[in-house]
């Protein structure tokens, strides 16, 4: 099993020009790859299970409404897609959990077997407790899904699918991104050995 997949792993340049050609295809064929909206679409059809979140309205662009002027918003484009969630950007994000499963699986990972939940980086700056490391991790992740949501797309949207387009917006959002992200990391990271 090493064999075949070391005979499939690429260099980051092949692979980057494969992702490349993704991106291409999925914006010719249906549309720009983003997935940080279906997160709150998720979180829609989650509350429409409990509550009367979205409703067919006739009189909506889309067909469907909701009293939540956030899911209202672009003629009732969110609460469509609540009500009917089963589309190609909802299973995409299912299946990048899934791909990225696979590829942790079948992967050829060099970590040893104590960096895989804390790494050396990490540890050597902030210590080696698996609640502290999983509590911020949680942390940035729902701090980047509300700047992604403040910004009106993510990374995926706005850097690759929105630069691939040539749009201002996708080359601005880039910029503040790296200006904030580069020495954020060099001032948390400080001291590290690595």
């Amino acid at each position: 099993m090493t064999d075949l997949i070391k005979k499939y792993q690429m260099s980051w340049l092949k692979s980057g020009i494969i992702l490349g050609l993704i991106f291409t295809i999925a914006v010719v064929l249906v549309k720009p790859i983003g997935v940080s909206t279906q997160f709150v679409i998720f979180d829609g059809v989650t509350w429409n299970s409990v509550q009367e979140l979205v409703v067919e309205d006739a009189g909506a662009k889309s067909g469907y409404s909701s009293f939540n002027a956030y899911i209202n918003k672009s003629g009732g484009k969110y609460a469509k897609s609540i009500a009917k969630p089963i589309n190609y950007s909802y299973i995409f994000v299912f299946a990048m959990v899934l791909g990225g499963f696979a590829a942790n699986k079948l992967g050829n990972n060099k970590l040893e077997k104590e960096e895989k939940s804390i790494p050396k980086v990490w540890e050597e700056r902030f210590g080696d407790s698996h609640a502290k490391r999983y509590f911020i991790s949680f942390l940035g992740g729902v701090l980047v899904l509300f700047g992604a949501r403040l910004a009106g797309g993510c990374t995926s949207g706005h850097m690759m699918s929105g630069m691939m387009q040539t749009s201002l917006s996708a080359y601005l959002f880039t910029l503040g991104t790296f200006i904030i992200a580069i020495p954020t990391a060099i001032i948390l990271f400080k001291g590290g050995k690595e």
